[in-house]
Formats: structure tokens, sequence, C-alpha cells
């Protein structure tokens, strides 16, 4: 097995954090297609919330995440879009490290070919606050599920030890 390989194999510990004014635990199938994709490719979901879509709250949540040392991603559902009342990407965006811009470039990308010209509001974006991975993903279900198998969970290894050099 290469050292690439190896690196596709690590297990994560993960936050899932919806941001929404109007979904709960019952009405939230976004964050639960999130935790089932994570969680069938045997990383651990270790905090869930729903929180609502208040620029300091948010600050404050994924600030109170990232002092578990098992988790290792944040990820973010709900706020990327342009409406006044989408402000995870302000909110996160002040608080990061490191942008990832190709994972924002790439998402698009995906979407363009199943939604069309509307992928091009979305302001999913990613980057690193110490060491760890945020990843900040609409509030879609097919979005979350684009990201996840597409993007963040084939690769997660590798980003992972990129972002603890």
């Amino acid at each position: 097995m290469s050292e690439h390989d190896l690196h596709r194999h690590v297990r994560a510990g993960f936050a899932v954090l919806t941001v929404s004014d109007t979904r709960n635990e019952e009405t939230d199938e976004s964050g639960r297609i999130a935790e089932e994709l994570i969680s069938n490719k045997g990383h651990q979901v270790l905090a869930y919330k729903i929180i609502g879509n208040d620029k300091s709250l948010i600050q404050t949540t994924v600030k109170e995440v990232l002092q578990n040392p098992e988790i290792n991603v944040i990820v973010t559902i709900g706020g990327t879009g342009i409406s006044k009342r989408d402000l995870t990407v302000e909110a996160v965006s002040e608080l990061l490290d490191k942008k990832i811009e190709g994972f924002g470039e790439l998402f698009r990308s995906l979407s363009y070919r199943e939604i069309g010209e509307a992928a091009m509001i979305s302001r999913a974006t990613a980057g690193t606050i110490n060491g760890k991975l945020v990843f900040c993903l609409p509030g879609s279900k097919n979005a979350v599920g684009l990201a996840l198998n597409k993007l963040i969970l084939p690769g997660l290894g590798h980003i992972i030890k990129e972002a603890n050099r």
C-alpha cells in the first residue's frame, strides 16, 4: 500500500453544525445525511448541533467545538448563499488560518453539472483553524451529499496530513 493510500484510510472525528433558524433535529435532513455519510466511511461524529443564523453564535460554537482534541473536521451546513441571513461564510472566514480555495471552486464546478447556473451563488468554502479542517456547505441535501462524497471524504487523510505539516 502506498503512502497516499494509507492516508486515504484515516479515521477522523467530526463535528456537524447545521446553521438554521427553522430546522430542528427532526427536520434537519441534511444534518442526518452528513452524519450517515461520515459514519458509513468509518469516521465518528463527535458533536452535532443546530445553531441559529447569528454570526457571534456561529463563531462561539466553532471555537467551542475546536476545543475537543478528538475533532479533526468541522462541517457546517447552511448559510452559504447570498441572502441577508446567510452569515456562515463571514463568521467562519474570520476564524480561518488558511483558506482552501480549491474546495469552493471544485464544489461549484460539480454543482453546476447538477443544478446549472444557480451554483454560482453558492459561497461554499473551506479552510483550516489550528490544523483542523472546516468545510462550509450549503444547506441542501444534494449539496451535502455532493461535497462529502466527491470532495471531502475521498481525500480526507491527505488533507488532514497537509493541514498538520
